[in-house]
């Protein structure tokens, strides 16, 4: 069949996107699904940091290809196998899909399978195969998903099944922004109710971390940004203090008012001065989490006798160390007692033609997470 989608053909190519198009509209032509795969149509994809992250050549990709891993759609056809769901359903997929054979999958942490963390190096599906082509050359598939565009073909373990009656535009975050966020709260770091916490990045994975940290009963939530409106934004979610990221006292301020620091510091900015301010602000036996992307060349200096007289931890939290089918229902189920106001967190939506100049903005930092609808 043939579709709309956005090829990303160059990396790293100027702002602003709107007149340099890394993304170019092209008609793209998509195969059926083969055995465990299936069709959906995309209703709604999130504009994440790391899709930015590709087009500015931070993170490498096979090229050309089609970016985008954060999406809800609508079953339309499947393969032989397929029995997550069937044509109609209404699904959320994941950026990581869980082989279940490999040694991460086995031991209960299906976020790293390293199966899927090959395909997606390659540019391909799970499978090994490709479904993606322009005018008879083939065009690699991102993160195993590739939501920029009206339809993509996924395998059957990237799929859940979510009710009807979910709006798709608020489902679609649960595909990263929410995993990522909530995930890196609750799983990763196990914050438990009356614990002091900072969130140090913003958008809609730093949003989401914030929201985890309320569900978690956490006493104190401190949110520290560059950007007023995202503070004033935070204070509204549920942030009990706020701190401008710029400001050269920042970390010594959260250090006073927390007398010694904070147990918990959630690095989601993907920049190297946020995760050494999380580290810096960080109390005697605290504990770092980044879920931030940073440039792969970039690395932490840290005192290492003073780590281990202090017992401070670091660690990296991916897909938030979900379990994609057993988390997205947990975490669907607080969205919907009101208790994960996603919705909150949707800067607007854009289309196909308008992704480019939705980019900008996302670089800019004047968004949260803008929807697109191909």
């Amino acid at each position: 069949m043939k579709m709309r989608a956005a090829v990303l053909y160059e990396q790293g190519k100027p702002r602003p996107y709107a007149e340099s198009h890394p993304l170019v509209i092209e008609e793209v032509d998509l195969d059926p699904p083969g055995p465990d795969e299936a069709l959906i149509e995309i209703a709604a994809a999130g504009l994440c940091h790391s899709d930015l992250s590709a087009i500015e050549g931070i993170r490498a990709r096979a090229l050309p290809v089609i970016i985008g891993h954060e999406s809800a759609g609508i079953v339309r056809e499947v393969g032989a196998n397929v029995t997550e769901a069937k044509p109609g359903d209404h699904v959320i997929t994941s950026f990581v899909t869980a082989c279940g054979c490999c040694a991460p999958c086995i031991e209960g942490r299906p976020n790293l399978c390293a199966t899927s963390w090959s395909a997606r190096s390659s540019g391909a599906l799970i499978s090994g195969g490709r479904r993606l082509s322009v005018r008879g050359e083939p065009i690699n598939h991102g993160s195993g998903i590739s939501c920029f565009a009206q339809y993509a073909v996924v395998s059957r373990h990237a799929l859940v099944r979510i009710d009807p009656d979910i709006s798709l535009d608020d489902a679609a975050l649960f595909g990263c922004a929410v995993m990522t966020g909530v995930g890196a709260v609750v799983n990763t770091a196990r914050v438990q109710p009356g614990a002091v916490v900072a969130v140090i990045g913003l958008g809609g994975v730093g949003l989401n971390a914030l929201l985890g940290a309320v569900v978690s009963g956490a006493e104190r939530i401190i949110a520290i940004d560059t950007r007023a409106e995202k503070l004033g934004l935070a204070r509204q979610l549920g942030a009990t203090e706020t701190y401008d990221a710029t400001d050269p006292d920042c970390a010594a301020k959260v250090i006073e008012a927390t007398r010694g620091g904070v147990e918990y510091a959630f690095e989601m900015a993907g920049m190297l001065p946020a995760l050494e301010l999380a580290y810096r602000i960080c109390r005697r036996g605290g504990t770092t989490v980044t879920a931030g992307l940073p440039h792969h060349e970039h690395t932490l200096s840290i005192p290492v006798a003073a780590m281990v007289s202090d017992e401070r931890t670091i660690k990296g939290s991916y897909m938030g160390s979900c379990n994609f089918r057993r988390d997205i229902p947990r975490f669907l189920a607080l969205y919907r007692q009101g208790k994960l106001p996603v919705d909150r967190l949707k800067s607007g939506v854009v289309d196909l033609d308008g992704i480019n100049a939705g980019f900008d903005r996302l670089a800019e930092g004047n968004v949260v997470r803008q929807i697109l609808h191909p």
